[in-house]
């Protein structure tokens, strides 16, 4: 057996730091990032309420471009964030058909006169305004920036600790939140709906409230997409679907409102 020398050096334990902050454990990540991440989409979308500057109707798709890359950053992969381009080509199919769909369900509404009140809006009183925002305005500031926020990125945080009879319930639930601020002047901006519900206060919590309930449920369906499809093509399909022809359905109610009121 070999004697040390006095050359050799002795391995000796590291000194303990009784003061050195603990390491998180894996829950402390997954519940922080998904935190992190819906307090700087609400965040945002509360300077987009209160500023009329140029930047602010782009903000949100700013912030959903950043939380992407940080996402990707951070370990994310394609997969988890709906991108998977396998999952794109399994899910044209579901694309086309939520569309179409929902596109002849608003048709058929609009050719309904105790429902197509409902669909009048001041946002979108013509129809060249309308096909603008249905074709540029709604999925690129809308559509698109939300579907990566909500069913992207969280719903791939989410996934990560939770199964998806979780995760998609609570997204769907943030959905709905989201949409609070955009719906309190809802029953003033959409005359069917303030007709409805009355214009006073009652009536503007009841049109929130209202938004609130259909856009959660929504939230469940396209999370249900999402999951189901592997892929976000579907949700934003459906989600435009929604939005666009909504948005030309207000104009065309609108003018076949003013023909009723004003024949010939």
């Amino acid at each position: 057996m070999r004697t040390p020398g006095p050359g050799d050096r002795m391995r000796r334990p590291a000194p303990r730091n009784d003061d050195a902050d603990p390491v998180p454990g894996p829950l402390a990540p997954t519940v922080l990032a998904p935190a992190a991440l819906v307090a700087t989409m609400f965040g945002a979308q509360a300077v987009t309420h209160r500023t009329d500057a140029p930047w602010s109707p782009w903000l949100i798709a700013a912030v959903a471009a950043a939380a992407t890359a940080a996402a990707v950053e951070s370990g994310l992969s394609t997969e988890e964030l709906g991108l998977d381009p396998h999952a794109l080509g399994r899910g044209l199919g579901w694309s086309a058909g939520v569309a179409a769909t929902t596109a002849a369900g608003i048709a058929a509404g609009l050719a309904i006169p105790r429902v197509r009140g409902l669909f009048r809006n001041e946002d979108y009183p013509d129809l060249p305004g309308a096909l603008r925002a249905a074709l540029a305005e709604i999925p690129l500031r809308t559509v698109l920036p939300e579907e990566m926020l909500f069913r992207g990125v969280l719903l791939g945080l989410l996934l990560r600790t939770y199964p998806a009879q979780t995760a998609v319930p609570v997204q769907a639930a943030l959905f709905g939140l989201w949409h609070v601020a955009g719906s309190l002047d809802l029953a003033a901006a959409s005359p069917g709906i303030g007709d409805a519900v009355g214009r006073g206060r009652a009536g503007r919590a009841l049109g929130a409230a209202g938004a609130v309930v259909f856009t959660g449920a929504a939230g469940i369906v396209f999370g249900r997409l999402r999951v189901g499809t592997g892929g976000l093509a579907p949700a934003v399909a459906l989600h435009w679907a929604a939005n666009g022809a909504g948005a030309v359905a207000s104009a065309l109610a609108w003018r076949r409102h003013a023909a009723t009121r004003h024949p010939g």
